[in-house]
């Protein structure tokens, strides 16, 4: 059995190796890449609320990342108190995850010292995308954080002790489980059946025109699966969960999710142009906004080059597809299971085969979105949220450098002839015009009333 089986066989997602390449293993190496998402983010989560019940006038301080000029530099993005913020969170974080590679059979020396790093230069990508004349474009940290990566990964600049920290998936699912206190089922429910019947029609119709064009393009299916779920419903995070539940290729997630990110940066500056450009309605304009691009953060930056109607609709779009991601895995499971495995062996699957396919973070994010929709007091959400959403995204920062560390320019054109990276690009273009359609349906006054969005 090779090493990559052993360590599958074993759930460990979270791995090390000795000197002589044999996989380290410890009394919490059944934890798996997910178990240790779930209990970090709790944690974080868990620890915020509390302080925030105990001392009920405490306010929570955020990092600052936005500044204009030279003086904004020195005084706020610079100032001793900011950097001294950052530090404490990267300390936290450093911790935290060091605590999960250690446990797991990782190199507590060899992790700390990149990650480090790595935390430096997601901290940079935030603050290059802080500066007011490069957000006026659109341009989010997301870009900055996958360029680092991708020029330190694919320039040979990076020492190779450095991918120790690289661990996406670790970072985004991490990062996943915070998102889940801002996907609230109220800020769902304003936008009414329109929102709700445009991500069905999207997410359903795209998966399927994905893995059609796929498969009419002679990608096999696990790449298939992986396509389609991140050019229907919401990037690099549906990659991921569609990869746990068929437990895909790690590679092939690699490749998804550096394929998402580049065809993003275009998309990004050209359809908040197109919008203006051509007249679309800022409501349908934020409607096509948050059914197309991959991210709330890339959907919020874009939508709000368009106007303050536009924002609204396309978050509230954004999030009525992302709470789709829990019952996606579930569907994605299931069909794998029962279509796949079977073929695969005599065994008849059942419900304990669906379960262990599950990508279980995707249980936190659910619980965290159920918690903070329901039983958390308003009050209580509207003072930890900015605090919350400053986490997230420093995990999905960390998550996108690593990307870039891990995707190699060379594997978009070798693999598979560089078939799915044709097949993600006309699945993407589909996308952009299906969903235009949808929202004019929906939200331009023809099927139904024009949406009131306040």
């Amino acid at each position: 059995m090779s090493p990559v089986n052993v360590e599958q066989e074993a759930g460990i997602a979270i791995t090390g190796r000795d000197a002589n390449g044999s996989v380290r293993k410890s009394i919490y190496s059944k934890i798996t890449e997910d178990g240790w998402a779930l209990w970090i983010g709790g944690f974080l989560i868990a620890v915020v609320l509390i302080i925030s019940f105990v001392v009920t006038d405490f306010k929570f301080t955020s990092p600052v990342y936005q500044w204009s000029d030279s003086h904004d530099l020195l005084t706020k993005l610079l100032s001793a108190q900011n950097l001294v913020l950052i530090a404490g969170i990267g300390s936290v974080f450093t911790v935290l995850s060091l605590v999960a590679v250690w446990l797991s059979g990782g190199s507590p020396k060899k992790y700390v010292a990149a990650f480090v790093v790595v935390y430096v230069l997601a901290i940079i990508s935030l603050m290059i995308a802080g500066n007011r004349f490069i957000s006026s474009y659109g341009i989010e940290y997301v870009v900055f954080a996958l360029v680092i990566g991708l020029a330190l990964g694919n320039l040979n600049l990076s020492p190779s002790w450095l991918k120790e920290a690289a661990r996406s998936e670790f970072f985004i699912k991490t990062g996943l489980i915070i998102l889940g206190t801002s996907i609230l089922f109220t800020d769902i429910v304003r936008a009414g059946l329109p929102g709700i019947l445009q991500a069905l029609a999207v997410v359903v119709v795209v998966w399927f025109f994905a893995l059609w064009l796929s498969r009419k393009l002679k990608v096999d299916d696990e790449f298939g699966v992986i396509l389609a779920s991140a050019v229907s419903i919401c990037g690099v995070s549906a990659a991921i969960v569609a990869a746990g539940a068929i437990k895909g290729d790690k590679k092939k997630l690699s490749y998804i999710t550096a394929l998402v990110l580049l065809i993003a940066i275009p998309m990004l500056i050209l359809q908040p142009w197109i919008i203006k450009k051509f007249g679309i309605p800022e409501i349908i304009g934020g409607a096509w906004l948050g059914g197309t691009l991959d991210t709330t953060a890339s959907v919020t930056a874009a939508s709000q080059l368009v106007g303050p109607l536009a924002l609204k609709a396309g978050v509230i779009v954004k999030f009525s597809q992302n709470v789709l991601i829990g019952l996606a895995a579930f569907l994605i499971a299931t069909w794998w299971t029962l279509k796949k495995e079977q073929k695969a062996n005599a065994e008849k699957p059942g419900l304990k085969v669906v379960w262990e396919r599950f990508p279980k973070f995707v249980l936190g994010f659910i619980a965290t979105s159920l918690l903070f929709s329901f039983l958390i007091p308003v009050e209580t959400t509207k003072q930890i949220s900015g605090f919350l959403n400053s986490l997230r995204t420093i995990w999905f920062a960390l998550a996108f450098v690593s990307i870039g560390l891990e995707a190699k320019f060379s594997d978009l054109v070798k693999t598979q002839g560089g078939r799915p990276a044709l097949a993600f690009t006309g699945a993407q273009l589909f996308n952009i015009f299906w969903t235009l359609l949808w929202a004019y349906l929906l939200f331009g006054g023809i099927l139904f009333p024009v949406p009131e969005i306040r």
